[in-house]
């Protein structure tokens, strides 16, 4: 919730007059026209995401789903969005962990918005590394040229949400809106469960 940079949607202390853009936004060149977020990510949630994600904890998966439908759907609905598209695991991620959380949480926010869910639009083509031990400049460098837009996809003129479980730096989110935007996306939006500060 407000107040929150305009760009990332990084939580600011204090009383905002005008539009404000964080420091990290103001260095960055970011593919995304704006983040957003349903919670940030502290204790409880933060424990549900990673025991659903790492643990295969899948009752968490209505909890998780529910805090982002009830932020994200007033945002989204009324605005023209051609598709909700979930960061995509690299193949060999998603045969150890058997699903993608962001695909599986970007479901419930399809049905409940009406904006159709796009899942093959994109591909993860390099296997990352982890970035939960890595500083922002590390994380930029560990996502690029991680994702791919097949040949023959079509996204020209296309306003696609990106869908992710938890929000940091960004990097992750703007490497995928890159690819998405060198195939011809005119804009790219990001909601995610979490925010990390």
């Amino acid at each position: 919730r407000p107040p929150f940079c305009a760009r990332c949607g990084l939580p600011f202390q204090g009383a905002l007059t005008t539009e404000f853009h964080c420091t990290n936004c103001q260095e960055l060149e970011l593919h995304f026209t704006s983040a957003r977020s349903a919670v940030v990510a502290r204790t409880v949630v933060l424990e549900a995401i990673h025991r659903f994600k790492y643990s295969n904890a899948l009752w968490f998966e209505h909890f998780l789903a529910d805090l982002l439908v009830r932020e994200a759907v007033p945002s989204l609905q009324g605005q023209s969005w051609d598709f909700l598209m979930p960061v995509p695991l690299h193949p060999l991620k998603l045969r150890e962990r058997e699903f993608n959380q962001a695909e599986i949480i970007a479901g419930h926010l399809s049905r409940a918005t009406g904006i159709p869910l796009n899942s093959d639009s994109i591909r993860r083509v390099n296997p990352t590394a982890t970035q939960t031990l890595l500083n922002r400049d590390q994380r930029a460098a560990n996502m690029r040229g991680a994702f791919l837009v097949p040949a023959g996809k079509s996204l020209a003129d296309k306003r696609i949400v990106l869908i992710d479980d938890v929000f940091t730096t960004g990097a992750t989110t703007n490497a995928c809106a890159a690819a998405l935007v060198r195939a011809g996306a005119a804009e790219v939006g990001v909601w995610t469960v979490a925010r990390g500060l």
